[in-house]
């Protein structure tokens, strides 16, 4: 068997995360590939030190360059905040490591585009992490979609809520501060779990008219003073999309003060002929919709039936770290070659075109207009 050596620059929640679905790696059934996680870089020490409990890292330095020097690595997963991505993606690109990068894949569009065509000129392997289309769920609806049993489209409506925000008084962190998240703010944070499943689908908006929010404009600085909030808090993007002859409404979603809602995907989908709609909030359930005289709303309960087969009962429930192995079988699937018809991770092109609809947004939100993205 085969086996991928894998590396992690930025070991926190997310690295973490990651350093957990590798560990129980072997529950993937007859999948042909082994990842292995053989060295970590992050500045933190205490960081480092919870990998010493992962026994297949070697290497651990607060250094990444160090670790792209490891001709061990195969493949590097990293995770830091938003205005790091180009000169890390960089880094590891030019080292001759294939790369996970984290979203939104460099602080604005014009790095995005940067490490989109640095990848390419390269010829390295290049993925954006996006989990939640890996749950059973979002594969029903994209099913659904592809079979064409909903008829012509009237409505797509996607988002990311969460209520992570809504204490005032909660510290100042990167991710509220245009200098280290970007302008784009929520966006940037949220928007491409948002995109995914609509871009793939081949919903690419050809206007946007953008409402975008900054609730709470300074936070305590974790020192007894105040800082500056100046990202935007919560954002609503209305886009026109032509996936016929005809525009169709798909409206995008992405807050951080958004009450009642811990860390809640959605995605619904309506035609002529019928509707699909999933959230995280409800895991185990997928609602669809039919008419035959009636209208009906119809109620199914889901079991362990992810992409990528594992050892787990059907009977049983997936859940966050489910949905992060199958996004890294994705990603390793479609590097080696055998991803076949199943769903894959983001693409640069991706990636991009969901920073060049974030720049658009921006763009509305200042002329209070309707921007159209032809040619962006």
């Amino acid at each position: 068997m085969k086996t991928i050596k894998l590396g992690i620059i930025g070991g926190g929640l997310m690295g973490r995360e990651v350093a957990s679905a590798l560990g129980r790696w072997f529950a993937l059934d007859e999948y042909p590939v082994q990842v292995e996680l053989v060295a970590v870089c992050d500045l933190k020490e205490e960081l480092l030190d919870w990998f010493r409990k992962v026994p297949t890292v070697r290497q651990r330095t607060r250094d990444h360059t160090e670790l792209l020097a490891n001709a061990e690595v195969d493949v590097v997963y990293v995770a830091v905040p938003h205005d790091l991505h180009e000169r890390i993606y960089l880094d590891v690109l030019r080292a001759g490591k294939d790369l996970l990068a984290e979203k939104p894949f460099g602080i604005d569009l014009r790095a995005a585009e940067a490490i989109r065509d640095e990848a390419a000129r390269l010829g390295r392997f290049v993925r954006c992490s996006s989990e939640f289309p890996f749950l059973p769920g979002p594969q029903r609806v994209v099913e659904a979609v592809r079979s064409g049993k909903l008829g012509d489209l009237l409505g797509i409506r996607a988002g990311f809520l969460h209520s992570s925000d809504i204490d005032p008084r909660k510290p100042i962190n990167w991710k509220r501060q245009v200098k280290s998240c970007g302008e784009t703010g929520v966006m940037a944070d949220l928007g491409i779990h948002v995109t995914h499943v609509p871009f793939r689908l081949g919903w690419k908006p050809e206007s946007v008219f953008a409402q975008l929010v900054n609730i709470v404009r300074e936070r305590p600085d974790g020192n007894g003073g105040v800082a500056a909030c100046d990202t935007w808090d919560n954002a609503i993007l209305h886009t026109a999309v032509r996936p016929g002859d005809q525009p169709v409404p798909m409206t995008l979603e992405t807050k951080r003060i958004a009450p009642g809602e811990t860390n809640t995907w959605y995605i619904e989908v309506a035609g002529m002929e019928g509707a699909v709609r999933y959230s995280t909030k409800e895991p185990k359930t997928l609602w669809t919709f039919r008419r035959d005289g009636e209208q009906w709303w119809q109620k199914t309960d889901l079991g362990f039936q992810t992409p990528f087969r594992t050892i787990s009962g059907g009977i049983f429930e997936p859940g966050f770290p489910d949905a992060i192995m199958q996004m890294l079988a994705a990603f390793v699937a479609e590097r080696e070659g055998f991803l076949g018809g199943r769903f894959g991770c983001v693409t640069p092109d991706e990636a991009v075109a969901s920073q060049a609809l974030f720049a658009a947004a921006l763009e509305s939100h200042r002329t209070g207009g309707v921007v159209t993205l032809a040619g962006r």
